[in-house]
């Protein structure tokens, strides 16, 4: 007997029953298993959500860098969007690792399709080791298709300045130059990530959110253990919003989170390159 379709009155009474969010990670797979849809995953899982995806791309890395990338045919990361969709009642969704306009079409018309409550962008371009991840001729096809569905995107600061064609700030005072720009994006709110100022020994990240500012920032763990911190923080940003969180209080707990992912993955050794964090240092 054929599988009846999935009703939004289906869909209605998952959301009234379910004990945690159900996050949908949309992003590529890390063979190394560090960062994209691994890390997303579980991210997802310790900070409360139960954790679904969408693979745009395979590609074959470690914790040294990325040596191929095999994309996703739009097939079928379409029919992994409407097998997720209409059959989950999905609370909230990160984006990662896109690749190219293509795939960039396919996501956000099945976002505007399907409008999920909560959507968190990571504009993924270009690794912690230096591999690119977002073709450039992509970069504008993602400000235009993407962005505006977006409750927040969170830039790292090479990525902020792409999406702006600005020069690339390398001092904590040079950051405020790009919050301008990135409160004239057509999107809710920016976490711009400043973990790339790794002359500096605090931590900071700022929320653009509604005309303000606000930074949350931490000490720096001094580890090289970073691979996919930006991928674990997006991901926990996700969960958080999808507990009904507010955008102030699921940032702080995400940035408390990845802190202290960092700080417990500073103790292992993973790989002989730049290892992953600990995402389940709670247990």
């Amino acid at each position: 007997m054929p599988k009846q379709p999935v009703t939004e009155q289906d869909i209605s009474k998952q959301k009234n029953h379910q004990q945690k969010p159900i996050v949908l990670t949309i992003a590529g797979s890390d063979s190394g298993g560090g960062a994209g849809i691994q890390a997303d995953i579980k991210a997802i899982s310790a900070t409360g959500g139960y954790a679904c995806s969408v693979i745009t791309a395979l590609t074959a890395q470690n914790t040294q860098g990325v040596t191929a990338v095999h994309p996703t045919p739009q097939h079928i990361i379409q029919a992994q969007l409407d097998a997720v969709f209409s059959d989950l009642a999905v609370t909230a969704v990160k984006v990662g690792m896109l690749g190219d306009s293509d795939t960039i079409r396919t996501v956000a018309a099945a976002l505007r399709r399907y409008r999920p409550a909560h959507l968190v962008v990571d504009p993924v371009m270009v690794t912690a080791n230096g591999d690119m991840l977002l073709a450039d001729d992509a970069v504008n096809c993602l400000r235009e298709e993407l962005l505006p569905l977006a409750d927040v995107i969170t830039p790292n600061l090479p990525e902020a300045a792409a999406l702006l064609d600005a020069p690339l700030p390398t001092r904590l005072d040079d950051v405020e130059s790009l919050f301008v720009g990135l409160a004239k994006l057509d999107c809710g709110a920016v976490l711009l990530k400043g973990g790339f100022l790794q002359q500096e020994a605090r931590s900071p990240d700022w929320l653009l959110s509604a005309g303000q500012v606000r930074c949350f920032d931490t000490p720096r763990v001094m580890t090289g253990n970073t691979h996919g911190t930006g991928c674990t923080l997006s991901a926990a940003l996700a969960c958080y919003l999808g507990q009904g969180f507010t955008m102030e209080e699921a940032v702080a707990r995400a940035k408390h989170y990845i802190d202290q992912a960092i700080l417990a993955g500073s103790r292992v050794r993973i790989g002989q390159g730049r290892g992953p964090v600990d995402h389940f240092f709670a247990l």
